[in-house]
């Protein structure tokens, strides 16, 4: 262990080591070696991570911050987050293997959701109600809801982060950031830019650790007012069992298989891109990569060439490189899993027509060819289960009645992309298709104005965009008798 490099968690300002001194392991997924030590968190970490933070929404200094005062820590909190986003990427790079060209760049961007929620802090605002009593005024004033669980996944976590505490410490609340197994790192390198922002203590905290004890811990919580979660549907349903613990709210973001229609009317370049922006970006580890694709019978073969063709030209290496196209899955269970699902699609009829095995030039890590089946049948496995890696079905379609029911055959409802110059035909599409995003003639965009979410098996509630803060607030209901007699009589009705 001690030629990794150690890390430690934040609880109440504090850089810690877990109580009973536990740690585990985070690998590098390029060289399938491990190369960080983290703290694994006890229960009683925890507890003081949640206590910390009950301490400063309900008392401490941060209670009595004004809210353009928690607006201008955001802003400097963005500000940081732009300057070291070099050093970040690097980071999350070594612990996730997502490509640096794009983790530099998406902690970058992500400095703008920090922009925006903090222009949003002194804009949370209630109402006063047209009320059908006489000499009474009532109105509705937005508070902060307590102590937030925040829990990410590896992936995308900067952004996952920014949309999860960005609108909820604008609204006033404090949190506890459970950081992911897999890679924790660069969670705890943005610890460092709280403290720099000056947040006081205890108003952000990050604990590490696996689902027993860290995740349950703090998901029963007491203390814990809302959980925010994203991952997948089983860990999903575990929390909501946890939050009978606390009566806490919760939203959950999950996972997907996104569909992705394409007419035979569309511009083929530009779905091409979009095609393999939705699958093959971040080595589809992406809870909306575009892991289906549905091809109209007139192009399908053309398109699945070229397709194919585009797919054997990414480069696959060394994801700190350049000239990197495509680099590792993020563990070993995600590589076994795209192996396993691949050879059941041959054996149930599938043809794969790119990837389908590891790259043979690399020796070592978790990598895997971007890979593309071609599915006879609606109802093969791989063409409902998420991989979260680069494999894509493609299966053909005739009609816009026939794609439709196909692209709602599944579990899941995050996003879909349809690719069509009829912008009638898309505006019909979109209105049926059962997911909580849809992009038309575009993949995989994202902005701090745009909400998110999904429907069925990829969760309920909704990140990003203005009337997120308002999903960390509850309303209270305050009555005023404006008349100076004394009120009536309680036993007297009239």
């Amino acid at each position: 262990m001690s030629d990794l490099q150690s890390y430690s968690m934040l609880i109440d300002g504090d850089w810690v080591a877990a109580s009973d001194g536990g740690s585990f392991e985070s690998v590098n997924p390029t060289t399938g070696a491990p190369w960080a030590s983290i703290p694994a968190a006890t229960a009683q970490d925890v507890d003081r991570a949640v206590r910390a933070a009950w301490y400063q929404f309900s008392e401490g200094p941060w209670s009595k911050m004004l809210p353009s005062q928690r607006g201008k820590l955001l802003r400097r909190l963005g500000d940081l987050l732009a300057d070291k986003s070099e050093d970040l990427g690097r980071i999350e790079t070594i612990d996730t293997g997502k490509m640096l060209k794009e983790t530099r760049w998406q902690a970058k961007y992500i400095a703008e959701f920090f922009h925006f929620y903090a222009g949003l802090a002194d804009k949370v605002t209630g109402e006063t109600l047209p009320i059908d009593k006489p000499d009474m005024m009532a109105m509705t004033i937005r508070e902060p809801l307590g102590v937030i669980a925040a829990v990410v996944p590896w992936n995308s976590q900067l952004f996952l982060v920014a949309v999860k505490i960005g609108p909820a410490l604008a609204a006033g609340n404090t949190v506890v950031l459970k950081a992911s197994e897999h890679a924790s790192a660069a969670m705890l390198e943005f610890g460092k830019l709280i403290e720099e922002a000056g947040f006081p203590p205890g108003v952000v905290n990050i604990v590490c650790g696996m689902g027993e004890p860290c995740g349950r811990v703090l998901t029963t919580h007491p203390l814990v007012a809302r959980i925010s979660f994203t991952g997948g549907p089983g860990t999903a349903r575990q929390i909501v069992r946890n939050s009978a613990e606390n009566f806490a709210e919760v939203s959950l973001e999950l996972g997907g298989k996104s569909p992705v229609v394409v007419f035979d009317d569309a511009d083929l370049e530009s779905a091409t891109n979009g095609v393999m922006a939705g699958i093959f970006g971040a080595s589809g580890q992406s809870c909306v990569a575009g892991s289906r694709l549905y091809l109209q019978d007139r192009i399908h073969d053309k398109f699945l060439a070229e397709l194919s063709l585009r797919a054997s030209k990414i480069q696959i290496g060394d994801p700190l490189a350049e000239e990197t196209q495509m680099g590792p899955l993020c563990t070993l269970g995600q590589l076994n899993a795209c192996e396993t699902q691949v050879a059941r699609a041959k054996d149930q009829g599938g043809t794969v027509h790119n990837g389908g095995k590891q790259p043979a030039h690399l020796n070592a890590g978790w990598f895997y060819e971007p890979t593309i089946v071609e599915c006879p049948d609606q109802k093969m496995e791989i063409v409902d289960t998420e991989m979260f890696g680069p494999v894509l079905s493609v299966l053909r379609f005739r009609d816009e009645e026939e794609v439709v029911a196909k692209a709602n055959d599944t579990k899941y409802g995050l996003a879909s992309g349809i690719f069509t110059r009829d912008i009638a035909r898309a505006l019909r599409i979109q209105k049926q298709i059962r997911a909580g995003i849809v992009w038309i003639n575009t993949y995989r965009v994202v902005s701090p104005i745009a909400e998110f979410g999904g429907f069925k098996d990829s969760g309920y509630g909704r990140e990003s965009g203005a009337q997120a803060i308002y999903g960390y607030t509850r309303p209270k209901t305050v009555w005023i008798n404006t008349s100076d007699a004394p009120i009536g009589n309680p036993f007297v009705m009239r």
